[in-house]
């Protein structure tokens, strides 16, 4: 409790963050001006992306819109960036904006048909290990043409909600009584390891789902927004971006699903559970229960977004539109159709894309402080100065070290600016700008699936309702991702030495 104006304007700042942590940042907008004076603009300005990428790393501390933006908004008064040059970068990236804006927004009123596809998937296979590969697969396919987000929250309400189920009659609780499903002083003791096998087969099956979002979203131009950046950048195609990137994305993608088999096969990194009998038995009542009150307008309502669903993979196939009026489109649609109408209901589908919208123009300003002092201009030059042969294997690996402890979409849109202008200068041709720009989508999509900082998808994850209640932390997350870093990013970095 506050005693004092100073303390509680401390605890007002950054809100529910630990101390040590607001004061980094406080020392950081203090130490920013005293810099500049004495060792000037380019130092100033590499120590302000080491303090951007502490709030990358750190996010789960407290989300970086707000430590980021302070530093943002600092070095524009600093004179590091003009508000011009930020305006630039924005309007430069407002396909990605949109994509982001619209997309994500369109797919949310899709959920219900997402829901019901994975519900019927999770109860209708028996087998653990066809179960996995099934998750995987659909995550891929979806994240290709939807949004990893958006995929990994339907994951989380199935999770979720199956979880709720089943943690009910373990606690002896009527099926329609209140109930909290986040302890488990109410479990009864015979039911104790079987939810505790529960919570182990749902944590396999969301990590295989997570990292399926990884698989198929490198593959197209809306999978992740820094596909679209780059695409821009290059002037590719739906279609042209996924025949560029399928040299090295189609051999991952069958790497990776094997991994998930072999996982399942060996039962090592915390996989391998299979869904207890007694439980299975409760959630397939449950399912047959919530079917039955199924009424026409919630058939009807399916059959329109698996007719909109379609519709948007034809849209997305033949470019018919920018991505993100394709997105706008997809919401009039919906909700046009399935009785959506009023403000508050809309509202609710930019809930989820509006914040990290806000953070991706945050990363802009910092990209415009990288612009306009040429802060990465050196070391672009040193890599391109190296043999052609290996620069493609070098981005690849930059990209994928620097996504792994900081935000993939920041890394990308830094390095598919250097090589454009490299390319814009005449220092490279079209070709290699080609090959690098495969390579830097690659290397920050791949390799970043080793930590939740790198995925989005992963954070989102992780700092989920359902996270806590199936017991995956930072750590076993890591854990669990090991054997899949490895395997998408050894096979990346092969594809792209060798293959492209």
């Amino acid at each position: 409790m506050a005693h004092t104006m100073p303390q509680a304007f401390m605890q007002n700042f950054l809100g529910q963050s630990p101390s040590w942590y607001k004061t980094t940042i406080i020392a950081f907008l203090i130490v920013n001006p005293f810099l500049l004076y004495a060792v000037g603009p380019f130092v100033t300005g590499w120590v302000l992306i080491l303090e951007f990428i502490f709030t990358l790393a750190l996010a789960l501390k407290c989300y970086p819109l707000q430590p980021g933006g302070l530093l943002a908004i600092e070095a524009v008064i600093l004179g590091m960036a003009s508000p011009a040059a930020v305006y630039a970068e924005v309007a430069a990236n407002l396909q990605v904006i949109l994509l982001l804006v619209f997309m994500v927004a369109g797919i949310y009123f899709m959920q219900k048909l997402l829901l019901f596809m994975f519900t019927k998937i999770l109860l209708g296979v028996r087998s653990k290990k066809i179960l996995a590969l099934l998750f995987s697969i659909t995550a891929a396919v979806l994240s290709a043409f939807l949004d990893a987000l958006t995929v990994t929250a339907v994951l989380i309400t199935v999770g979720v909600g199956f979880y709720a189920v089943y943690h009910k009659v373990a606690s002896g609780k009527p099926a329609h009584s209140n109930h909290d499903h986040s302890h488990d002083d109410s479990v009864i003791e015979y039911h104790r390891s079987d939810l505790e096998q529960f919570r182990s087969f749902l944590r396999s099956l969301l990590m295989h789902g997570a990292v399926g979002t990884a698989l198929g979203g490198v593959c197209t131009l809306v999978g992740e927004p820094q596909n679209l950046l780059i695409a821009q950048r290059a002037g590719w195609s739906f279609v042209e971006f996924f025949l560029v990137m399928a040299p090295v994305t189609m051999p991952v993608l069958v790497a990776g699903l094997l991994c998930c088999l072999l996982l399942e096969i060996t039962g090592k990194f915390g996989y391998g559970a299979e869904l207890p009998s007694s439980v299975r038995s409760v959630l397939e009542d449950f399912a047959r229960e919530e079917e039955s009150k199924r009424t026409k307008r919630d058939t009807a309502s399916l059959i329109i977004q698996a007719v909109v669903a379609v519709f948007l993979v034809l849209a997305l196939a033949f470019h018919v539109a920018e991505v993100g009026i394709i997105g706008l489109t997809i919401i009039v649609l919906l909700t046009a159709f399935n009785g959506i109408t009023e403000e508050h209901q809309i509202g609710h589908a930019f809930e989820e894309s509006l914040p990290f919208t806000a953070l991706l123009v945050v990363f802009f300003a910092i990209v415009a402080v990288i612009h306009t002092q040429h802060l990465f201009t050196p070391i672009i030059n040193h890599v391109l100065a190296m043999d052609a042969a290996i620069r493609p294997s070098m981005f690849f690996l930059a990209n994928g070290v620097l996504s792994m402890i900081s935000d993939n979409v920041f890394v990308a849109t830094v390095y598919i600016n250097e090589i454009k202008a490299a390319l814009d200068a005449g220092t490279i041709n079209r070709e290699e700008f080609e090959l690098l720009a495969v390579a830097i989508n690659t290397g920050t999509n791949l390799p970043s699936v080793a930590t939740p900082n790198g995925q989005a998808a992963f954070l989102f994850l992780l700092t989920s309702a359902l996270a806590p209640l199936i017991r995956l932390s930072y750590g076993r997350m890591v854990w669990m991702a090991l054997p899949y870093t490895f395997v998408l990013g050894g096979v990346g970095l092969y594809a792209v030495t060798y293959l492209l």
